[in-house]
This record gives structure tokens, sequence and C-alpha cells, in this order.
């Protein structure tokens, strides 16, 4: 039977980290003004306890109930405005994917996977093209829908520390099919190295507050975490030095450009390449001390252990 392969991970944050925030490109389009929207009701309703995404959710629902600029929201009108965030990704985007697959395919048994884990509406995120093409699993928010497909109620809500338990999902290897039917599969025990993607094979790239749990966690267990950041955002560049640099939750805060020749791509290429090798390098490590180990029954079994009294390998301790 052929190894089971290892498996990388590449997760993404999406909006302001792949692409420009896709929910304030789909209130636009419904004539929203934005910046009263996020800085002000948004900012009212946390301010009476509410969570930053539960904030912007129910706003969205009410404006719907009340048969407002969002009244014919429903969830085939998101994937179909989804569908116009292909013209909007960063530099480098979806090059980035086939490169990263180019890159791993030159190591054996070795494979990679894309994620993504955000705040905003998972239909608005799959009715990108890239997106269905190119990422295995996008974990964001859901609305519920009546019968006549008019958006009912809060369906998934992922709030900063909810991405986290999303990583536990991927680490674990549980479908996002069984969890949504059994929420409480991310709580099974499985033991560390029986699951399917490591903490230290992820890499986690992010932009804002809402990916600091996630940051943390897997540079934890011995993963990477790389900041997004536009640097013409003056308080942005303020914020990702005291959230993420001063911390050190992050390798470094980048411009979200993915392309070879650009800062942020090529150090994912590197950290990729040379997680593989450090695999390899496992490997090899692991069959040379089996293959001593293999030796010197051989050599206990035709009594001439007493040589090899003296040799400083570990395997002298070996038993059945």
């Amino acid at each position: 039977m052929a190894p089971s392969p290892e498996i990388l991970a590449v997760v993404f944050d999406f909006d302001d980290t792949l692409a420009p925030d896709s929910t304030t490109r789909l209130l636009e389009s419904y004539g929203y003004d934005t910046d009263t929207f996020w800085k002000k009701d948004v900012r009212a309703m946390v301010s009476q306890g509410y969570d930053p995404t539960l904030a912007w959710l129910n706003l969205v629902l009410a404006d719907v109930r009340a048969g407002g600029a969002l009244a014919s929201l429903s969830n085939r009108t998101l994937r179909e405005f989804g569908a116009s965030l292909d013209d909007t990704f960063f530099p480098g985007i979806p090059e980035i994917f086939p490169r990263l697959r180019e890159s791993v395919s030159k190591f054996r048994d070795i494979a990679i996977e894309f994620y993504v884990i955000s705040s905003g509406l998972r239909e608005v995120l799959l009715g990108s093209e890239i997106v269905r093409t190119h990422i295995t699993e996008v974990y964001a928010c859901e609305f519920g829908e009546n019968e006549n497909g008019v958006l009912r109620d809060i369906k998934r809500c992922v709030t900063f520390t909810e991405k986290t338990r999303y990583l536990f999902e991927i680490n674990k290897g549980l479908p996002l099919g069984k969890t949504a039917e059994n929420p409480l599969l991310v709580n099974t025990d499985v033991p560390k190295d029986l699951r399917r993607i490591s903490f230290q094979n992820m890499i986690y790239v992010g932009d804002g507050q809402t990916d600091i749990p996630c940051f943390s966690l897997v540079r934890e267990y011995g993963g990477h975490g790389f900041g997004v950041f536009d640097p013409k955002k003056k308080d942005k560049a303020k914020q990702a030095l005291l959230d993420f640099l001063r911390p050190q939750r992050v390798l470094g805060m980048y411009e979200p450009l993915y392309r070879e020749t650009d800062a942020l791509g090529s150090l994912i290429d590197q950290a990729v390449a040379t997680r593989c090798s450090q695999i390899e390098l496992e490997r090899d490590q692991a069959y040379g001390s089996r293959s001593r180990c293999l030796f010197l029954r051989s050599a206990l079994d035709k009594g001439i252990a007493a040589s090899l009294s003296r040799a400083p390998w570990s395997c002298l301790r070996w038993r059945d």
C-alpha cells in the first residue's frame, strides 16, 4: 500500500487579504452608504454589546425584512454577485495556487490544499470561479432562507474566535458537511499523529484583528503566519505594528501581492518549499533510525550483540 501523503494547508482570510472587502462591495452594489453602515450603524450595535459580525448580519436581515434596498437579496443573488469578485483579486491571485502545487509536486508523497476562513458571506465567495476552482473549502457566514428563497435568519456566524474552530476541523480532517450536521464533531478526540493536517504544516494569511486567534494558534503549534495590510492607510500600518509585529504573532506584514516577484508571494513560496524539505528530512531520519533498529535485531538474533555494546544508537534500548 502506498503511504498516505503528508498534506500542507495554506489558509487565507478573504476580505482585504485575497481581494477588497466583499461585503462592502455587495452593499455598494445595492446603493448603500457603506461608511455610514460600518462606522455608524454597526458601531452603534457593537456599543450595545453585539458581536461585530452578528451586528452587520442582523442589519442586513433587518433591511431585507423591512423591504428596503436589500429586499430582493437571496442566497441565489448572493452567489450571482460573487461572480463579480473574479475581477477584484489582488495581483498574483490565482496564479499562486498552481505555482505552489507545482512546487510541492517535486517532493514525494506531499500534497497541498487551500482554504478560506472568512467573516464574510459564504455564498458570495462561492460565486467566484477562482474560489470554486482553487479552494478546497470555504468557511464563512451564511443566511438561512424560507421556502420562497427569502433570507430568514442567520445560519452561521464566523467570529474571530470561531475561526479557530475551523482550523481544528481542517487539522482533524472533518468535512464541513458532517460538522454542519453535528457541530460537536470538532471536539472529537483525534490523536495528534492521526490528524489529517498538522498545525506545523499550516500557513495562515490574514489582515485584521479577527485573525489574531488563528495567528496565535498556528504559530503556537509550529506553523507560520503572514500578516497583510494596506501601507497607504496609516492607521492600518500602526495597527499592524501594535497587534501583529510587536507580539510576534506573524513573520511579517506585507502588501497583499502574491506574484513570485512580490515579497509576500515569494515568502509563501519559500515557506512551503522549506516545510516540504523538512518533511523529507524527517522521513529520512525516521527511516534511518528504523534501519539501524532492524540491523541491531538481526545482530542480536545471531548472538553478536556484544560486539555492538558501545554503539551510540538509541536502538540499543529496543524491545519487542
